[in-house]
């Protein structure tokens, strides 16, 4: 699994880059908010999070500017039935991480239903299960109204996309920042996970 790509810009095109990692170009697919984010120039130097998509037609890789956009792709395509790599795409392109959140935490299908690609039954369903069946949309909302630093809130959610139930994964991230209260999402998920696995 290609999990992350440090390397320099061939190509650069909205939706699409060729990275260059020492000497293999990687065609890596972006949404518009990453584009916008690392502004790529042929020859600039990049550092993507990524996601290897397997079919027996293609082999696609996915990449993100940040941990929360990435979280936020796999627990739609993992967790969300019918949602496939190229409505996570639409996803993140339509609308910022925080944003997203707030719709799914506020049940506003309207709003979601405004992003390319997804209708109105597709939001609703995204919300339905986002709620119902795995838990997240509780721990944003308890996010937003709580001192808890939004890292924790990322790793707990990351946890249950992993399929972590949300009181183990809550359980965990807590036990790891109170050691580490400044740590970022990715040493906070990587250091829970150790815990749970242990």
């Amino acid at each position: 699994m290609i999990a992350r790509l440090r390397g320099k810009v061939l190509e650069a095109l909205p939706g699409r880059l060729v990275v260059d990692v020492n000497g293999v170009g990687y065609m890596v697919t972006v949404s518009l908010t990453t584009y916008d984010a690392l502004n790529p120039m042929e020859g600039s130097a990049v550092d993507l999070r990524t996601h290897l998509h397997i079919r027996e037609t293609a082999h696609t890789l996915y990449g993100f500017a940040t941990a929360a956009e990435k979280d936020l792709f796999l627990l739609l395509i993992e967790r969300v039935s019918g949602i496939g790599p190229a409505i996570g795409m639409a996803v993140l392109s339509g609308m910022p991480v925080d944003h997203f959140k707030n719709c799914v935490v506020n049940g506003d299908a309207a709003a979601l239903s405004q992003i390319k690609g997804l209708g109105k039954k597709t939001a609703e369903r995204i919300i339905l299960e986002l709620k119902d069946k795995v838990g997240v949309a509780e721990a944003w909302q308890a996010a937003s109204g709580s001192a808890v630093p939004s890292a924790a809130i990322d790793a707990e959610s990351a946890l249950i996309g992993l399929g972590y139930k949300q009181a183990e994964a809550r359980k965990a991230v807590a036990a790891v920042a109170k050691l580490k209260p400044t740590a970022p999402t990715e040493d906070l998920l990587r250091d829970a996970l150790r815990m749970l696995n242990s």
